[in-house]
C-alpha cells in the first residue's frame, strides 16, 4: 500500500507542511494509522480521499501540536518548518510567484487548492477529505482563488513599477 501511494500522501504532506521534514513524519504516521483504521474504510466509496481525509486530519493535528509547543519553547529551533523550503518540481518562476502566492492564504483555503489542484482530487472528493459540505468546499475554492488573483496581480504591478523605474 506505502509503495502505491506513499508519493501521493508524501506530496500532500509536503505542501501542507511546507516542510520536508514535517512531510516525512506525516507520512509514517498516516500509514501507522492507516493499518489501524483500515478496517473503518467504507469499500463503497474511493479509497484516495478518505486516505488522504487521514494526511489532512495527520497535517493539521501535527500543526497544532507544534504550535503549543513553540508557545511554551519546547521544540527546538531545527525542528521547525522552514519557510525558505519549496516543492523543488516548479520548472519557472511563475510557478514559484504562485507558491509563494499559495504560502499566503489561510489553512482552510490553502488546503482546498493544493487538495483539488496539485492532488486533482474532485471537489466532493476534496469536501469528503476536509469533513466540510461540498458548499463551503467551493466557497472556500473560491475565495482563495480571487486572493490568488489579487496577489499575482499585485506581484505584476510591482514588477512592472520596477522595470519601469530602470528604464
Amino acid at each position: 500500500m506505502f509503495a502505491e501511494h506513499g508519493e501521493y500522501v508524501f506530496r500532500t504532506a509536503y505542501l501542507l507542511s511546507r516542510s520536508q521534514t514535517i512531510a516525512d513524519d506525516i507520512t509514517q504516521e498516516v500509514f501507522l494509522r492507516l493499518i489501524g483504521k483500515y478496517h473503518l474504510f467504507d469499500q463503497s466509496k474511493p479509497f484516495r480521499p478518505w486516505l488522504y481525509r487521514l494526511t489532512v486530519n495527520v497535517a493539521r493535528n501535527l500543526q497544532r501540536k507544534q504550535r503549543w509547543l513553540r508557545l511554551f519553547k519546547q521544540q527546538e529551533q531545527e525542528t521547525l518548518p522552514d519557510a525558505q523550503e519549496r516543492p523543488t518540481q516548479f520548472t519557472s518562476e511563475r510557478e514559484v510567484q504562485l507558491w509563494h502566492a499559495i504560502e499566503q492564504l489561510s489553512q482552510k483555503c490553502r488546503e482546498v487548492i493544493i487538495l483539488h489542484y496539485y492532488q486533482d482530487l474532485r471537489l466532493e472528493e476534496v469536501a469528503y477529505a476536509l469533513q466540510i459540505p461540498l458548499g463551503t468546499c467551493k466557497s472556500r475554492l473560491n475565495a482563495a482563488l480571487a486572493k490568488l488573483r489579487l496577489y499575482m496581480i499585485e506581484e505584476q504591478n510591482e514588477r512592472n513599477e520596477r522595470s519601469n523605474v530602470y528604464e
